[in-house]
């Protein structure tokens, strides 16, 4: 079996079983960067053997911090998938998630097919269709400690899941700029920071993607979502949460985290 095809084998297999036990420790140190995309491409193709569907992207280490602390020199790109998007109202079990935690984001609904490098910052919000406020939900686990960039791209960004607030707003009445994101659980603020944050803001990332994209031959499609990433750091949900993301000018999101025992 090629190295791509056994590293995506074992990046699926825990994703679905929840497992990063040591025997299924994936050698990803020695992948470059352009490797480790492959690896995500073909898990993306296994996971659609099993029925599932790609339905957007994901752009992650969206600060200098994080960027730094991987030793990476941009951000990192992963894909949304049916049926792991839900709508606001679904209760959320905690059980189904390894350390289950959560990131606020914009999640940007696109209207059009996006292709191309250097798109101008109208022409990206003209692709939008809308807004919406949204909860981006991680296995918080890695097998390295510390955490490499390789097994971060392998992984799609430790993403695990996506719940989509009601409210759908204009692009056309967003600065992208300046919103506040903040989080509460159980009502206590927990943190917030602005849009800025985002290298330099939502568009800025959407820009990113699309380039990124591009030079693999890919592209966003009408329809697709895209969270383009937040401001913030990671909250870890604890059992019985009630948490709540604000993005001002968007909306709020509520979601009820259980801890269900199947």
């Amino acid at each position: 079996m090629r190295s791509i095809d056994l590293l995506a084998c074992k990046f699926t297999q825990a994703f679905y079983e929840g497992n990063w036990s040591g025997e299924l420790k994936p050698p990803v140190s020695g992948i470059s960067i352009a490797e480790a995309y492959a690896v995500q491409d073909r898990v993306a193709e296994m996971r659609a053997q099993r029925g599932e569907e790609v339905i957007g992207y994901k752009v992650g280490c969206t600060s200098e911090a994080i960027r730094s602390q991987f030793g990476l020199s941009e951000p990192i790109s992963g894909r949304l998938f049916s049926p792991h998007v839900h709508k606001e109202g679904t209760e959320i079990n905690r059980n189904d998630y390894v350390n289950c935690a959560i990131e606020p984001e914009m999640v940007l609904t696109m209207g059009v097919d996006l292709y191309g490098t250097g798109l101008l910052r109208d022409q990206l919000i003209d692709a939008i269709e809308c807004v919406s406020a949204g909860i981006e939900i991680h296995n918080f686990h890695f097998w390295f400690a510390p955490p490499t960039s390789q097994e971060l791209i392998c992984s799609g960004g430790i993403h695990a899941g996506l719940i989509v607030g009601k409210t759908k707003v204009s692009p056309k009445q967003l600065p992208f700029k300046h919103e506040l994101f903040s989080v509460r659980k159980n009502g206590e603020l927990i943190t917030q920071a602005p849009a800025s944050q985002i290298i330099g803001g939502p568009i800025d990332s959407l820009r990113w993607l699309v380039d990124s994209l591009t030079s693999r031959g890919s592209r966003l499609k009408k329809g697709y979502l895209v969270i383009p990433g937040s401001p913030v750091e990671l909250t870890c949900i604890d059992q019985g949460t009630e948490l709540s993301v604000e993005i001002e000018g968007v909306g709020v999101v509520i979601s009820h985290f259980k801890d269900k025992v199947i």
